[in-house]
């Protein structure tokens, strides 16, 4: 089976010292739609991952590749359609959460999906919201919710996720996760999602990409890496969240 996505050799410098790496040799390939958890410690460079897995940066080294084609072989905006990231901050363009709701079918050129929009806002708890109101003045859990639909609004065959549930209270943050694991299977959807939850993580996905070392260390099943991770630096990982008490 021809990958959906394959990476090659990816490396990103750090911005201020061109010989020191924020991680390199990163090779993966994903053949079939599933949920990929992100892990790893902090300057480890998974937020980077997901920003030039969507072209909104560019490797120093390596390539991307979705449905066999690089980034450049791609027309930006369908690239971005099929690729989605979702931000931590979640960025609201400027009207109405209906204006935000309706963005990416005018950009896309698309017919708005009014009754999936409503479906999707109940799905997330967010049935109340006043589609009238300043998006600016939403909550950051509101925000990260309302940047989340806008981007499924696209139906996109790649989902890219930065802890977009870190600001939402516990029912909220599994409305996101049912969500989440109900269009994959029903949109065949492949999402890739950066947590810091670890019981997160054993709950949504089916894979692990550990980042360690500035370098992808682990790509693993997820109960295999939750049971017995191949790397100290991922054992020592998993130890320091079990003993801080960490989810």
């Amino acid at each position: 089976m021809s990958p959906i996505l394959e990476i090659t050799d990816l490396a990103k410098y750090h911005p201020s010292a061109s010989e020191s790496y924020i991680f390199t040799n990163i090779n993966a390939s994903i053949t079939e739609p599933e949920i990929i958890a992100v892990l790893g410690g902090s300057g480890q460079g998974k937020s980077t991952l997901l920003r030039i897995l969507s072209s909104l940066d560019r490797p120093d080294e390596g390539a991307v590749r979705f449905k066999g084609q690089t980034v450049d072989e791609w027309k930006p905006r369908l690239w971005r359609m099929n690729v989605c990231y979702v931000a931590q901050q979640a960025v609201m363009l400027p009207g109405t959460v209906e204006d935000n709701l309706k963005a990416p079918s005018k950009i896309h050129q698309q017919e708005f999906d009014r009754k999936l929009a409503e479906h999707l806002m109940n799905r997330v708890n967010l049935v109340g919201l006043d589609w009238a109101g300043n998006a600016e003045q939403l909550s950051g859990g509101e925000k990260q919710r309302l940047a989340l639909i806008r981007s499924l609004l696209l139906r996109p065959q790649i989902l890219l996720l930065d802890e977009v549930t870190s600001a939402l209270d516990a029912y909220s943050k599994q409305c996101v996760e049912a969500l989440l694991q109900d269009w994959r299977e029903r949109y065949s959807t492949t999402i890739i999602w950066v947590t810091h939850e670890l019981e997160q993580a054993r709950r949504v996905s089916s894979r692990v990409w550990f980042m360690g070392a500035n370098t992808l260390l682990e790509d693993r099943a997820a109960d295999s890496f939750f049971q017995a991770p191949s790397t100290e630096t991922a054992r020592k990982f998993l130890y320091a969240f079990s003993a801080q008490g960490g989810s």
